[in-house]
């Protein structure tokens, strides 16, 4: 009797564990990234495509590493990575950039790459500022009421520069929407569109007739500059999978793991999205 008791606790439990599981599967998945480069930093899926797209333009103009940490850093404290209609005054944008001071029109400062380059190109003015602290360097840029502000942010933005500059594998994991807001030809143009903006790369049909598109990396570097920039990108461009060297990334994990099937491939990153629905 007690064996059967206890058999039968193990049943009722089981199926009480199945039901939590099945529950569990159902419920909606967080959607975020977090970024590993010797250092963890985590943001929203907005915040990792805008830091993402800031560190592009630094690496398109070749600027200095400090410099895309700079410019992340004030990014950060500005509008915490997400792109404003509004703020202070009349500031718009990422950096809060003001159209009374010169920065441009507010569509144009609400545009990333615009807003990026403007920054990047008024840093670069600055006598010395690869001497300064991060909060220094911004300081002299934004001309901030609060000048100390900035420094809170040089360590993420250090980790976001690492992994965005392609000095990590595998650095950038993102979990996104089940359902994906473009799918088909319709992400693979966007991304392609975005590719060129961001990087002034142009993109290639991926191999074995995948819906997508292929990057070449000549050296592991740009791979994984490229491979980054398209998980950070993956949730509003219905990226389902990233491959570069011996890794990739998957819609359905959202993590990296080691290619199981087929050989490594250290001269292209190939990114797959979700097919059209049938």
């Amino acid at each position: 009797m007690v064996a059967a008791a206890a058999a039968a606790s193990v049943v009722v439990a089981g199926g009480v564990y199945a039901g939590t599981v099945g529950l569990r599967d159902r419920l909606p998945r967080p959607i975020g990234c977090v970024v590993q480069a010797a250092g963890t930093v985590s943001l929203g899926p907005d915040q990792m495509a805008n830091a993402a797209t800031i560190a592009a333009v630094g690496a398109r103009r070749q600027v200095p590493e400090q410099a895309v940490v700079v410019a992340l850093a004030t990014a950060f404290q500005e509008s915490r990575l997400h792109n404003l209609a509004g703020g202070d005054r009349d500031s718009v944008g990422l950096f809060q950039q003001r159209p009374s001071q010169g920065w441009g029109t507010p569509e144009q400062i609400r545009d990333p790459r615009y807003a990026a380059e403007r920054f990047y190109s008024a840093l670069l003015k600055v006598h010395g500022w690869q001497g300064m602290r991060v909060t220094e360097a911004a300081q002299r840029v934004q001309r901030s009421a609060f000048p100390e502000a900035y420094q809170q942010w040089a360590a993420d933005s250090g980790v976001l520069a690492r992994a965005l500059l392609g000095n990590a594998s595998g650095a950038v994991a993102c979990t996104v929407a089940r359902i994906p807001a473009l799918r088909g030809a319709a992400a693979t143009t966007a991304l392609t569109s975005m590719v060129a903006l961001d990087w002034g790369a142009v993109a290639t049909p991926p191999p074995d007739r995948l819906t997508g598109l292929a990057l070449a990396a000549v050296d592991s570097q740009s791979g994984w500059r490229y491979a980054h920039w398209l998980v950070s990108h993956a949730d509003d461009n219905g990226v389902k999978r990233v491959r570069y060297a011996d890794l990739q990334w998957t819609a359905g994990a959202g993590t990296w793991s080691k290619i199981r099937d087929g050989s490594p491939n250290a001269d292209q990153v190939v990114a797959e999205v979700f097919a059209d629905k049938k």
